[in-house]
């Protein structure tokens, strides 16, 4: 049975990161093991082979490898949304067709990096991934990373094509949802980018967030969002004051942050790729630090490992 993409991308979904062994290799197990906690959770989604996946460092067979390890574990229980990474379109629509075969739900495009392209060349870009593809199309903006932001009027344009379901929005601009509410068409779905807007974003009329600290307190972020949407927001915010210290953590040194601290709770290796490197002690000790915030209450969430 379709399910428009309206209905599963909302909520904090989690950007998952691709754990590694000791030779390099990509750990399927403990991969498979993230899949099943995130779904266990009760997560409308899950994101593979984007920015907490380190995609650039992953090769075209390991991102099809990990995209089938997802789909294989999700047994369609949860939406895989497939990240589709680089800065030539082509290879981009490459990618995504590789996601498509492998059986994602949904690709996520990021505005090229390092081009610079305007914005017409955006707009030619993630129409020519449309193109390319019969999945759905989330798009992905992140001037930080970037350096050029998708602009609204750019974005507006894309949307007339119903294949285009959602933005990504790392822009930090948390009065977007409300500036473009009227605008977009009712399916399409604003969620914030990172963990350090999301309460903000939220709040502003967002519809969720992809969030790597979703990764660590997946119960807990579904939480926040709900007493966000049913306006308790006194109730959310204290709550989401309890993860500030471990999202700082994350959003310095990401993905090693995040990593370093799935691994406290044994579930994965930290390892890294080059030119990410793993946490230096000093760090890890900030991270351990972070965890008293939700541990003490346990609002963390239990592990089985």
């Amino acid at each position: 049975m379709f399910i428009p993409p309206s209905a599963w991308f909302t909520g904090f979904i989690p950007d998952l990161p691709t754990p590694f062994d000791a030779a390099d290799a990509i750990d399927l197990e403990a991969f498979a093991a993230l899949c099943e906690r995130q779904i266990a959770a009760g997560v409308p989604a899950i994101v593979v082979c984007e920015t907490a996946g380190e995609a650039s460092t992953l090769s075209s067979a390991e991102q099809e490898l990990v995209i089938r390890a997802a789909v294989d574990a999700a047994r369609g229980r949860v939406r895989i949304i497939a990240g589709a990474l680089s800065n030539a379109t082509s290879q981009v629509i490459e990618v995504a067709r590789r996601a498509e075969a492998a059986g994602a739900d949904a690709v996520m495009a990021v505005v090229p990096a390092y081009n610079k392209p305007m914005q017409e060349g955006m707009l030619a870009h993630f129409r020519a991934i449309a193109g390319g593809i019969g999945l759905p199309v989330i798009l992905h903006d992140v001037p930080s990373r970037t350096l050029r932001p998708l602009a609204d009027e750019t974005l507006l344009r894309l949307v007339e094509s119903r294949q285009f379901v959602g933005l990504r929005d790392a822009s930090g601009d948390i009065t977007r949802p409300m500036r473009l509410a009227r605008l977009l068409p009712s399916g399409f779905r604003l969620l914030s980018g990172d963990d350090v807007t999301a309460f903000g974003y939220i709040a502003s009329g967002g519809d969720g967030a992809i969030s790597e600290v979703s990764n660590i307190a997946p119960d807990l972020c579904r939480t926040i969002f709900s007493q966000i949407k049913q306006g308790r927001l006194q109730s959310a915010g204290y709550l989401h004051k309890r993860l500030v210290p471990l999202v700082a953590c994350l959003a310095k040194d990401s993905p090693a942050a995040l990593k370093s601290a799935l691994s406290v709770l044994g579930l994965m290796s930290p390892a890294t790729r080059l030119p990410i490197v793993p946490l230096n002690a000093a760090a890890q000790r900030e991270v351990v630090r972070a965890f008293a915030a939700i541990a003490d209450e346990e609002l963390i969430d239990s592990v089985g490992a």
